[in-house]
């Protein structure tokens, strides 16, 4: 099932729960959607469905993608249909960017930062996010995963400073959320007592997630920085 679809079926604080990545993209979304005045033009590069559009209702959203990551997604609103290598925007265009779990599914990430910067204004901001623990998806065009020490360099090697990397949780909330994978292995009647089996540590592990101090073992990372 979907993200969008499950977060509408589940209690707000259940899919925060076992969805946790997803509620941390949307939260820092949201908190840059915040932060940043009316008016200030936003780019969304590797937009998808342009499912961030409405957090950002009094900034100028601009959605970019090329449009080839899911047959089954509905791409009407991107605001431009281009590589993310070669975006069709002039230099300091933007006054913020976002590139959310995106750069998995490009094959010269350190050239896509590079350009994402190109059309940054001078201190403009960027929200970046990115996986180091997920599975396959949108095949063929899944590429790489990434540590916080790949982003720090890439960030750092497309000019951004003040990069702030956290991970999206540790060890216990990344194995709570394979454990709900693995229910997609058990077809028709089989997924009843596969859920008995594997849902109630689901639930449980994320509460022993302070354990895991180092969060080495972590679905993704938010990174924010700004171009110099």
């Amino acid at each position: 099932m979907r993200y969008a679809a499950l977060q509408q079926r589940l209690p707000k604080w259940l899919h925060r729960h076992i969805l946790y990545f997803e509620a941390l993209i949307d939260d820092e979304v949201n908190r840059l959607a915040v932060e940043l005045p009316a008016g200030a033009r936003v780019l969304d590069a590797g937009a998808g469905e342009s499912r961030h559009r409405p957090f950002f209702p009094k900034q100028r959203y601009v959605a970019a993608d090329l449009a080839v990551g899911d047959a089954a997604w509905n791409y009407a609103g991107l605001d431009a249909l281009c590589d993310l290598e070669s975006l069709p925007f002039r230099c300091a265009s933007f006054d913020a960017a976002l590139n959310i779990v995106t750069l998995e599914h490009v094959r010269r990430p350190e050239a896509v930062l590079a350009e994402i910067a190109r059309v940054l204004a001078p201190g403009g901001r960027l929200l970046l996010i990115a996986p180091q623990d997920w599975e396959v998806h949108q095949a063929p065009h899944d590429y790489f995963r990434y540590t916080r020490y790949g982003l720090r360099d890439l960030l750092v090697r497309a000019g951004f400073t003040e990069i702030d990397i956290r991970p999206a949780g540790g060890f216990f909330r990344l194995l709570s959320r394979r454990l709900l994978n693995a229910l997609q292995f058990f077809p028709g009647l089989w997924i009843v007592p596969a859920a008995v089996l594997f849902a109630p540590p689901a639930l449980l592990l994320p509460w022993l997630d302070p354990l895991d101090r180092a969060c080495d073992f972590t679905l993704g990372y938010t990174c924010t920085a700004r171009k110099q």
